[in-house]
């Protein structure tokens, strides 16, 4: 996820002049472009500040949404849509039994920093991360690859799952090879990941120089990847500057793409954390698009002709429960109570764009495996305090963590959402005592520990397929649930080695239903987000996954 401040260009220089506008006086050179002067630079507004240059060390979308102009995976998924299709591997093929998965790659590829891209390439990532030690093998830092691969050549922590990444062979220069022990519903979907996007040998040798440190919750990553200079992919555009002061990141397009080459010479991708600082930054000419556009700014800014088109729904939001964070969680019915206490209806209402639903199981409604026959809970602030009483927790005292200095696709404005859902509490007579913290790193990072007993997070699919939902989250012991339940471990996984996507889809409805009866913590909503650009821009394709890759942008 990141670099040492390198190589700079004259052309980064420019993007960088263009990335102060939301200091001070650059906001001319917005306008100037707005008005058809030097479009020669696309500013993008996210929402928080990336985590890392190096996204095998992330899981989040916006240190993501960086990477991905900057990196390639085997797969991706089709421009707008959810098919996989060839990324670096032109096509690929499993066998029968889903552990043998055999890749073709793309010929006349080459690295940012000029080595080539080649099977030997492939492997040598792959292997570099299976190999990962110490602070490298915490979830919090490899979320992704346990996620996808399980765990590592030596696991330090017994908790650590078992790997299922047997090897990669590179059968020759142009075809690589890649064995697992069990078939899982992670793949093939889990090759297009931008944590499994491939990097030049040459920098992984200078990543292995480096260590990750962690004291308590606070991870310290290793300095190549936060700053630019070492990190290097196969992408459309190569990152050349990370100005933190200014929460900005500036690429400039690579003119060795194998590709089509990025229409926009430069890229700027800035961090203004509000919806209103986003829209106002727009409406002045100081960017060309914002990401998660507040729901009440769609009309106004439609309106005033700019474009704000919206994506497909394919996520979910949750209030996360904790149970090793406060033990009046382990008892189911003081998790129902939390479930009772929380009017979703008006959560929907009042802060989701149209189109946003009552979430009822950890799964959105457009994916297959969504149940119609879960255990619901409905918004009953007296049998949330009846449910209390029967606990014996009728005094209970509680941290609400919350992230601030971001937006996401499932929670567009999140402290207000938190105090909707404070409010809720404290009517069941919950006391809650509320824990602002920095979205990354401090806030993924505490809630990957664990550290939070009650918090706000969602998910935006990765791929489409109901185990990357459930699977996430139920499939085996996590620290941000703090549970040990092996009836829901058994329903989550017995969809995950099933061929047949028929049954596989049975079995997925089956553990939403195993799931909500054990209600681990409460599914809140799922929503379409908005994207907005200005009115000179032609768009790339938006994408329900949130992966817009920005090579597609040109100015009109």
């Amino acid at each position: 996820m990141r670099i040492s401040k390198s190589r700079a260009v004259r052309a980064v220089t420019a993007a960088v002049a263009v990335g102060l506008i939301a200091t001070g006086c650059s906001s001319e050179r917005g306008k100037d472009d707005a008005k058809g002067g030097d479009k020669d630079t696309f500013v993008f507004a996210g929402t928080g500040d990336p985590g890392s240059l190096d996204p095998a060390l992330a899981a989040d979308g916006e240190t993501y949404r960086v990477t991905r102009q900057a990196f390639e995976a085997l797969l991706k998924h089709e421009p707008g849509g959810s098919k996989l299709v060839g990324g670096l591997a032109e096509s690929w093929e499993g066998n029968d039994a889903g552990t043998v998965w055999t890749f073709n790659l793309r010929k006349g590829v080459k690295f940012h920093d000029g080595e080539a891209f080649n099977a030997a390439a492939v492997c040598a990532n792959y292997d570099h991360w299976f190999n990962w030690t110490g602070t490298y093998q915490t979830s919090a830092v490899s979320y992704y690859w346990q996620s996808i691969m399980g765990g590592f050549k030596n696991n330090e922590d017994p908790e650590t799952p078992k790997p299922n990444y047997k090897s990669c062979t590179a059968k020759d220069e142009h075809t690589a090879v890649i064995e697992v022990n069990e078939a899982s519903a992670n793949l093939p979907g889990g090759f297009s990941l931008q944590a499994l996007a491939i990097h030049s040998p040459k920098a992984i040798k200078e990543y292995e120089k480096q260590e990750a440190s962690a004291k308590g919750d606070a991870i310290t990553y290793p300095k190549y990847s936060q700053e630019a200079g070492t990190v290097a992919g196969t992408g459309p555009y190569k990152i050349t500057d990370w100005n933190k002061g200014n929460k900005e990141v500036a690429l400039e397009r690579f003119d060795d793409y194998w590709g089509e080459k990025a229409k926009v010479k430069n890229l700027v991708i800035r961090t203004i954390d509000t919806p209103e600082g986003r829209r106002q930054a727009l409406q002045a000419g100081d960017i060309d698009g914002y990401d998660l556009v507040a729901p009440a700014d769609v009309k106004t800014l439609e309106e005033a002709g700019f474009q704000v088109p919206t994506r497909d729904v394919f996520n979910l939001f949750y209030l996360g429960m904790t149970q090793e964070a406060n033990p009046a969680l382990k008892k189911r019915e003081v998790r129902q109570a939390i479930a009772h206490a929380v009017d979703r209806e008006n959560m929907v209402k009042t802060q989701l764009p149209e189109g946003g639903k009552v979430a009822t199981q950890f799964m959105p409604h457009t994916v297959a495996g969504h149940s119609d026959k879960v255990k619901t809970y409905a918004y009953d602030t007296n049998k949330a305090k009846q449910l209390l009483k029967d606990a014996g927790e009728s005094a209970l005292k509680i941290d609400f963590c919350y992230p601030t200095e971001v937006t996401r696709p499932y929670m567009p404005a999140p402290q207000d959402m938190f105090e909707l859902m404070k409010a809720d509490l404290e009517k069941a007579g919950i006391t809650v005592t509320p824990k602002p913290m920095k979205w990354a790193p401090d806030y993924l990072d505490a809630t990957e520990a664990g550290s939070c007993a009650l918090h706000m997070l969602g998910w935006t699919g990765d791929f489409n397929d109901g185990y990357n939902f459930i699977g996430t989250w139920f499939s085996e012991y996590d620290k941000q649930w703090g549970f040990k339940d092996e009836t829901v471990f058994t329903a989550v996984n017995a969809g995950s080695k099933e061929g047949d996507p028929a049954k596989r889809i049975e079995a997925y409805k089956k553990a939403n239903e195993v799931i909500m009866e054990y209600l681990p913590g409460l599914p809140v909503s799922s929503s379409p987000p908005a994207i907005a650009f200005a009115k000179n821009v032609n768009p790339p394709n938006v994408s329900p996954l949130t992966q817009e890759s920005f090579a597609e942008v040109s100015f009109k």
